[in-house]
């Protein structure tokens, strides 16, 4: 398929498309003198690259929810296998990413290799399911534990309002979306204070985890492989649970042209968030287990809280603000992150052009940004957000795998490509393998929920040939589908 160039207009509304300059260009091609042209800016240097990649994948789950692991792998000892093993396969994926981002220099992660490697519609396919059901759906969850955190210290002796938890949801994601429309700058600052935030959080429950064990609190350790043995069917759902902790070790390849030398900075910012991550990760499920059983552990809904409640005394109500402060970077890392891939999808035609457009003082892509504010609102007032996640899981590691799969590839289509940073093929090809093979085998061990999740992808194919293909609409469908190309 050929794609029909975009026709450059100037718009007075204070962004202009984001390959175009200030001003109609002249005769001959040539920039008027002093004009600058409006593009975003490489404003992410090393310290933001960590504080993106650290302050997305630390969420709500790490404090919230590692029952999850636990309850499909059956014992304290194989659950902290599954945390390791999870991530050192992010780890894996996250430098097979590294090699993709100093290769094809271009924002957009996901959709941007897949587009390169397999054509444009998987590449239409995965941005459709992003936009539609898995970045707002997975906003308003992160957000949803935002709400319900900020308020636990105002409801100490009594359970929530439900309606005051969606209310004050609602401000939190709108002031992320002004955030991330106002200043990247701004974004990126607020974001690495908010890193440092979640780091805090997490050594809260280290240190305290640490002097337990000094004391010889190791009895929840002793026959650690005791209990139910991990099946078939439960291994895929405890690796989707630990994979959906580590998530966001990709979302600085979503914003490569805006990172200050990326053959540098990306894979040093990967390796360093990955190692910090990934430790903290697997001793902070140590800290839980020196104080909570893993029966009491299967109980508990809050497991930072309850584990800070028995330690930690009065200070335990500084957990559920640092809980917060965590998830709300998390938001603010995600809608900067996929934004751009909004932005860079728009710009090759996959999705309306405003979508492309620039703020022309600000720099920022401000449509993008703000496109994601009214479906994030309809999912967060809607029905079971959790359900639509565990619906969709699949198609997120299914792509991620094809992508890393492009990069195998790649090196035998293309082995000319200029590669500044190269990893070893069997990191790859193991990241790959593992992920599509945990998708198959979900398909077997839950069939109706990946079942449908999988209907939901497949309706990226009719859609992109509606909207891509198809070249001979009315105009009233052009003006309503806002100029699909």
């Amino acid at each position: 398929m050929v794609r029909k160039p975009v026709v450059s207009t100037i718009s007075s509304g204070g962004y202009l498309q984001g390959n175009v300059n200030g001003k109609l260009p002249s005769l001959g091609g040539k920039e008027p003198p002093g004009q600058e042209k409006v593009v975003l800016k490489k404003k992410i240097t090393l310290l933001r690259g960590i504080s993106i990649i650290i302050g997305t994948i630390i969420g709500a789950g790490i404090f919230i929810s590692p029952k999850g692991v636990l309850q499909n792998t059956g014992s304290v000892g194989m659950s902290l296998i599954i945390w390791t093993v999870c991530g050192v396969l992010s780890l894996f994926g996250a430098l097979s990413y590294a090699e993709l981002g100093t290769s094809i220099k271009k924002s957009g992660g996901h959709y941007t290799y897949i587009l390169e490697v397999f054509g444009p519609l998987p590449a239409f396919v995965r941005v459709w399911v992003e936009l539609l059901i898995i970045r707002p759906a997975a906003t308003a969850v992160i957000s949803l534990a935002f709400g319900r955190y900020i308020l636990e210290p105002f409801f100490i002796q009594c359970e929530i309002p439900e309606l005051a938890i969606k209310l004050i949801t609602a401000v939190g994601i709108t002031v992320v979306m002004v955030l991330n429309s106002m200043s990247v700058s701004w974004s990126a600052r607020i974001q690495i204070f908010l890193t440092f935030c979640k780091l805090t959080a997490i050594l809260i429950i280290i240190v305290p985890g640490v002097m337990q064990l000094i004391k010889g609190q190791t009895q929840h350790f002793q026959d650690a492989f005791s209990g139910r043995d991990a099946s078939i069917m439960g291994l895929p759902l405890a690796f989707y649970y630990g994979m959906y902790a580590y998530a966001g070790w990709f979302y600085l390849n979503f914003v490569t042209e805006e990172v200050e030398n990326p053959e540098k900075t990306i894979p040093l910012a990967i390796c360093i968030s990955m190692a910090i991550v990934t430790t903290g990760y697997v001793l902070t499920n140590v800290a839980y287990f020196t104080t909570i059983s893993a029966e009491e552990l299967l109980l508990s809904n809050a497991v930072a809280v309850t584990f800070s409640e028995r330690l930690l005394g009065n200070f335990s109500l500084a957990v559920p603000i640092f809980v917060a402060l965590s998830c709300f970077g998390s938001m603010n890392g995600g809608v900067f992150a996929v934004s751009r891939l909004f932005y860079v999808a728009s710009r090759e035609g996959h999705l309306p052009e405003i979508l492309s457009m620039i703020h022309v003082r600000k720099h920022t892509p401000l449509p993008a940004v703000i496109v994601l504010h009214p479906l994030t609102m309809i999912m967060l007032f809607s029905g079971d957000l959790y359900s639509l996640l565990n619906f969709l899981s699949f198609a997120r590691w299914l792509f991620i795998g094809l992508a890393v799969a492009g990069l195998i590839y790649l090196r035998y289509k293309r082995p000319e490509m200029h590669r500044p940073f190269k990893v070893p093929l069997f990191i790859p090809a193991l990241f790959s393998f593992t992920c599509l093979f945990m998708v198959a085998l979900s398909l077997y061990s839950d069939p109706f929920s990946t079942g449908i999740g999988f209907i939901i992808t497949l309706t990226g194919v009719p859609a992109y040939y509606l909207f891509i293909i198809w070249d001979k609409k009315p105009k009233w469908f052009r003006r309503m589908s806002g100029r699909f190309r």
